[in-house]
């Protein structure tokens, strides 16, 4: 185990030439970034997940019953142990043939068979006040790490200047305050990576999955190697746009649905300014060019700039979808929905159902209104809701 940490952990390939992990032990005179830290993010990703379970229970949960949302679920199928059997074994979207079928067993009408299906896919999604509760504590964390991360960095000279996140590399000394930031970001995301398995599933999961290892991976190794100054640039650009929409989220729960569309518009401005904007002009820009044209080349960075490259690819997969959600709000006066990463896997019951023995008979969108999701989307005039 050793021997295979020694070659992955080779000098040559994560840091500058002539720089030895030696130089980057702490002293008494400054502190260095330390592998070992990074262990303390697997205790307190425990600790932020039973926060999260108390703040929901304790805080989120009263809020919501004092604004009057929603605490019942859809409403559920009525028993029926043949449905259910061909529900659970075989399929949950039953094709016209086997409705056809199933009507004559049943001596059921197909519209009948039809809404059966529909209640029963909806009897597993979340209630409002389920999602509400997760979309407050995913605002009130990222309204509390953004914030702390603008006032840690005002006070920084590479804020307003990029090139002072290379100045003296990499034998900057660790703040405190960015050992912090750095530690409660990657805790953060630990928690994500864990309890997205048991949140609201969403039909973006493998790509939000894959956001939440590119995450994890970049604080990892910026950390390591002391790429921080450049790691709390993106760390606090990427939460801006999040605390806006878990935001309009809560709106649209508690069905304001005026404040819920100008909180989205107002996200999808600070998104894609933020993500195709600012993120390659100031973060892209000073990882391939500034730090090439102080340090010089050497392996690692390609490791970072690819990750940075495929988060770009990601920010432009979402703002194309929330471009079209802002679209439909401009034309039609509502915001219309956003598939982005706040619709739950088993949404897609809005399709057309084949047709029954009634002409003309089709399952309505009743009671399919979206979930949330890393970040999250608006749905037929509502928000609908994944860093």
């Amino acid at each position: 185990m050793a021997g295979i940490l020694a070659w992955f952990w080779n000098e040559r390939f994560w840091l500058p030439h002539n720089v030895t992990w030696a130089d980057l032990q702490s002293t008494e005179e400054a502190a260095f970034p330390q592998a070992e830290d990074l262990y303390l993010a697997f205790p307190l990703a425990f600790c932020i997940f039973m926060i999260r379970l108390l703040f929901e229970r304790f805080i989120a949960k009263p809020c919501a019953l004092g604004l009057k949302v929603q605490a019942n679920g859809p409403q559920k199928a009525q028993p029926n142990a043949i449905l259910e059997k061909v529900f659970t074994a075989i399929t949950k979207h039953p094709d016209e043939k086997r409705l056809e079928g199933l009507s004559k067993q049943l001596d059921w009408d197909v519209r009948s068979i039809q809404r059966w299906f529909r209640q029963r896919r909806n009897q597993e999604k979340p209630s409002t006040l389920t999602k509400f509760c997760e979309s407050m504590w995913r605002f009130t964390f990222y309204l509390y790490i953004f914030t702390y991360g603008v006032r840690f960095l005002k006070k920084t000279p590479w804020l307003w200047n990029t090139r002072q996140c290379w100045n003296g590399y990499p034998y900057q000394p660790l703040m405190p305050d960015l050992h912090y930031y750095y530690i409660v970001e990657l805790s953060f995301y630990w928690s994500l990576m864990f309890s997205q398995f048991i949140d609201i599933k969403r039909k973006d999961f493998g790509i939000m999955f894959t956001h939440h290892i590119v995450t994890v991976t970049l604080i990892t190794f910026s950390y390591v190697t002391n790429l921080t100054r450049v790691g709390t640039l993106t760390l606090c650009l990427h939460d801006a746009a999040d605390v806006v929409l878990e935001a309009a989220k809560m709106a649209n729960y508690c069905k304001c649905q005026k404040l819920s569309d100008l909180l989205f518009l107002t996200f999808a401005i600070v998104f894609i300014v933020s993500r195709l904007g600012i993120y390659p002009l100031w973060i892209l820009n000073t990882t391939l060019f500034e730090l090439y044209e102080a340090l010089g080349n050497f392996p690692a960075l390609w490791v970072f700039n690819i990750l940075l490259v495929i988060l770009q690819i990601l920010h432009c997969f979402w703002s194309y979808l929330i471009i079209k959600a802002a679209y439909k709000a401009i034309s039609k006066g509502k915001v219309a929905k956003d598939d982005r990463s706040d619709i739950e896997s088993s949404s897609d019951e809005e399709e057309t159902v084949p047709r029954s023995k009634t002409p003309h008979s089709t399952i309505s969108t009743n009671g399919t209104g979206g979930a949330n999701g890393t970040n999250g989307y608006l749905t037929s005039g509502t928000c609908s809701e994944e860093h």
